[in-house]
């Protein structure tokens, strides 16, 4: 099943025309509700993922979901499982910046088999299967050659929850920013991953990450070339703290930020 490129495209096909959800949303009043303090859901995030439920449900026989706005669960499957975030950076979206992803992952037993990103206001569709490359709307692409730190544009996010988090974040911050030759906030792990991917930053990490922001960009990452593992580097798992990069800059990532790493 998983040799054939023919559940793949369907599933893009599908991603993409869930983008055009997000289009006929961007030009109407946003109706927003919290979640948390500052973690939003609107009801374009609602709409994307029951219309994906919906048409993904017969791509792959026997597959469940886990997606963002409905899932009860944040562990790791243990068979066949759409991972799905229908709008990954919200906040942007409410906010009408067009770094807005829908990510798409099936995960079979204990990895990804095919990653769908779709960032539909930049008409941007990344994607990857396990041991055939990673593409941008078709074309190959791969990570940066960009070494060592000094020479590596890092990208990073806050998570949502800062209880018991700020004094982290704030310390990573105040070591890859004079050790980076800069630092970006895209706003959705999504989009972060998409672009380790495609060589436009060279690195990203975040702390608080749910399995649906990087299951679709993690195999983007690995089919381009870079590495994905926790802060330890170490094989990641549900839960860890994350940080990709081109390969390249990975063991001095894991060297700097490591010990920052109590998850």
């Amino acid at each position: 099943m998983f040799s054939s490129q023919s559940i793949l495209q369907d599933c893009m096909e599908i991603v993409r025309q869930s983008g055009d959800i997000i289009r006929e949303h961007w030009a109407k009043p946003s109706n927003v509700r919290h979640k948390g303090r500052i973690d939003l859901v609107t009801q374009t995030d609602l709409a994307v993922e029951a219309f994906l439920k919906e048409k993904l449900a017969d791509l792959v026989p026997g597959a469940v979901f886990m997606a963002e706005e409905s899932s009860q669960s944040e562990r790791e499957p243990d068979g066949l499982c759409w991972i799905i975030d229908p709008v990954d950076g919200t906040t942007n979206f409410v906010h009408r910046i067009p770094q807005v992803a829908t990510s798409v992952a099936l995960w079979n037993k204990d990895h990804v088999e095919f990653g769908v990103v779709n960032i539909p206001m930049m008409n941007e569709c990344f994607s990857a299967q396990r041991g055939q490359g990673a593409f941008l709307n078709g074309k190959p692409i791969e990570v940066s050659k960009a070494e060592p730190m000094g020479n590596a544009l890092v990208a990073t996010g806050f998570p949502y929850d800062f209880t018991g988090r700020l004094e982290r974040i704030l310390e990573r911050l105040a070591i890859m920013l004079p050790k980076s030759q800069g630092m970006r906030r895209m706003g959705a792990a999504a989009v972060d991953m998409a672009y380790v991917a495609c060589g436009r930053v060279d690195m990203f990490y975040e702390e608080g990450l749910k399995p649906w922001d990087f299951a679709a960009g993690l195999l983007l990452v690995e089919e381009a070339g870079g590495r994905v593992t926790n802060m330890r580097g170490e094989p990641l798992r549900f839960g860890d703290v994350l940080l990709a990069s081109n390969g390249l800059v990975h063991a001095e990532a894991v060297e700097l930020l490591g010990p920052t790493d109590v998850s």
